[in-house]
């Protein structure tokens, strides 16, 4: 095998590594329960999610009863999801991205930080209150 060849054989398989380093199961929440001691409404969960979105750098858009729309834009890269809630629990799931490559339930590490983030500064925010 000449060099040429070989040089573009180790190419390949190192962007085909390197891409596949940055991509993980997309991270959904699902039915996280709501943490502190008091007794929630329904409009107390959905405080504590916008305020915690915001609060972070997320768009947070209520969208009925129940249901917020999350959007995120960091640099060139963005995330929707769409988080529903009650007065007991809460779940995050993807809903699209740009420049994050999703593919087949796998998208690039750092959407699985936002939403560790987000769910952290939900779970921070529901024992203060």
């Amino acid at each position: 095998m000449n060099f040429k060849k070989y040089s573009l054989l180790v190419s390949c398989f190192l962007l085909i590594f390197m891409y596949g380093c940055n991509q993980h199961a997309v991270r959904d929440v699902v039915n996280a329960h709501i943490n502190g001691t008091g007794h929630y409404h329904a409009s107390d969960v959905k405080h504590i999610i916008l305020r915690a979105g915001s609060e972070l750098g997320w768009g947070m858009r209520p969208e009925g009863h129940g249901v917020i729309i999350g959007t995120i834009v960091v640099r060139r890269h963005s995330a929707r999801v769409r988080i529903t809630y009650n007065r007991h629990s809460y779940s995050i799931h993807y809903l699209s991205s740009e420049g994050l490559s999703y593919r087949d339930g796998h998208i690039h590490s750092g959407y699985n930080g936002w939403i560790a983030r987000l769910e952290a500064r939900i779970n921070t925010l529901s024992t203060t209150l």
